[in-house]
């Protein structure tokens, strides 16, 4: 499926202060798009947070944790490995079987409506700003598009995942930046541990909406 229509040219990552960010091709660095969303995170959203560690105690909270960030790696890579047609039999471990299983689910619900993919773990960078990669940019359902894997324990709401249309936002703007593209569509291709998968996109007004909402947690980090 892969078809290089751009030269993504590689970031490197550094630490800063504990946080993450990158080396640009310009020789700057600048925070993660991850970085930015975590210290801007409003104070209610924290606040759950805490809520849920308190609730479910910080042992259980960090296995869990830990659990579902292992799982989302395989599943990552299995997805990359289908997008570059290199895509291997799981491991006989219970984490690669049941990664291989939602990534497949992915593949067979979602991926088939991408045309064509130009990138996967795309690196991306908007010049003394941000930086940070994003899963894969392509053609999908015939239009130009970001889109980013996510596996979860449970399904979402749509109101639950901002940060997922944030990033997905900030990716789009960075390419168009780079590469003088106008990308107008974000897309997230979710899959939950008993395989429901879920598909949220972003185009339009809304997309614009969630543009502008980055450039405010943009100004707020800076403003730091």
């Amino acid at each position: 499926m892969l078809t290089e229509r751009y030269e993504y040219k590689k970031i490197s990552r550094t630490n800063i202060d504990g946080k993450r960010h990158y080396k640009t091709p310009e020789g700057d660095a600048v925070p993660s798009v991850t970085t930015i969303l975590d210290k801007t995170k409003p104070a209610e959203k924290m606040q759950a947070l805490l809520n849920w560690k308190k609730r479910v105690g910080e042992e259980k909270a960090q296995q869990i944790v830990t659990e579902a960030a292992n799982v989302g790696t395989v599943m990552h890579k299995k997805l990359e490995e289908y997008c570059l047609g290199t895509l291997e039999a799981p491991g006989s471990n219970l984490i690669q079987q049941q990664a291989d299983k939602m990534a497949r689910v992915v593949i067979d619900t979602g991926l088939k409506d991408m045309n064509e993919c130009w990138g996967v773990e795309v690196p991306l960078y908007y010049s003394g700003l941000y930086a940070g990669t994003t899963d894969c940019v392509g053609m999908f359902k015939g239009e130009p598009a970001v889109l980013d894997f996510k596996q979860t324990n449970k399904p979402k709401k749509r109101e639950w995942i901002e940060d997922y249309f944030l990033q997905l936002s900030a990716y789009i703007l960075a390419h168009d930046k780079i590469h003088n593209t106008e990308i107008k569509r974000g897309v997230i291709l979710m899959c939950s541990r008993d395989f429901k998968y879920q598909q949220f996109e972003i185009e339009g007004d809304e997309l614009e909406f969630w543009k502008n909402k980055w450039w405010d947690r943009v100004e707020q980090f800076y403003n730091k």
